[in-house]
């Protein structure tokens, strides 16, 4: 059974990974899911199993997105629905700038400004940003833009507690390290090499943590708001400290 007063959820992202994780997770506890993604057979699959309400729709379609605050009571907003790149600002490209910013930072800055004046108006709600170890530290190997989003959902999930201060309205960000997912298959190309490279000889975290995690932070009594979690594997550190040696002289 859930804690009231929450009864609604919509989760980003819900066709695979953690989104679909935490779609079973708020089903089971017996909230109303309503789940966004662009791939209609998976999450057809997905409500086939746990009964959420489907929406094949990318989070960037604002027509899409608004008719659906427009036509239900939302009381929690997950957004978790992002997209990372291989490289670097250095050799990256228009189009990579712009669907980074336009999925993992433009339409969580949407949804939330359409999620808010029916919480506000009902004095009631929870907004959960995913991001991602990537918003806080800075590490070789990283996707430079996929970085600044996510430290812009952290500064968002900051200001946001400001905004709705003195509002019973929760915002929790969890920021994970490396989760067993599919992102890492589809930025190298290949499911299986990317499994070999990353998740067999490593203890990662599953989507299941995060949903659990997720469920933990709104499942808390009204008066905490659990606004901050890192979630690591036992095994990762994050941070390090490299020094470059000098070129050779000539």
């Amino acid at each position: 059974m859930t804690t009231q007063p929450y009864s609604t959820a919509l989760v980003t992202g819900a066709s695979s990974g953690i989104g679909a994780a935490t779609v079973r997770r708020l089903r089971e506890l017996g909230l109303e899911v309503h789940a966004v993604a662009r791939d209609k057979e998976r999450l057809d699959k997905l409500a086939a199993e746990t009964g959420c309400i489907v929406h094949a729709a990318s989070v960037a379609d604002l027509d899409a997105m608004g008719a659906i605050f427009k036509e239900h009571e939302i009381d929690i907003l997950i957004n978790n629905a992002g997209q990372s790149r291989t490289g670097n600002i250095t050799n990256t490209t228009e189009e990579d700038i712009d669907g980074l910013v336009d999925i993992n930072l433009r339409a969580v800055l949407q949804l939330t400004r359409l999620a808010l004046p029916g919480m506000i108006a009902r004095d009631r709600g929870h907004i959960v940003n995913i991001t991602s170890i990537a918003g806080h530290y800075a590490f070789a190997g990283g996707n430079t833009v996929y970085h600044a989003t996510k430290a812009g959902v952290h500064s968002l999930s900051q200001q946001l507690r400001c905004d709705l201060f003195g509002k019973n309205i929760r915002v929790t960000e969890i920021s994970p390290a490396r989760v067993q997912t599919e992102v890492f298959g589809r930025l190298i190309g290949n499911m299986e090499e990317a499994q070999r490279r990353f998740f067999d000889e490593y203890d990662s975290l599953l989507p299941e943590d995060l949903a659990n995690s997720i469920a933990f932070a709104i499942t808390a009594p009204q008066r905490m708001n659990v606004s901050f979690m890192e979630v690591l594997p036992t095994m990762q550190v994050v941070g390090g400290l490299n020094f470059a040696k000098k070129p050779a002289k000539s």
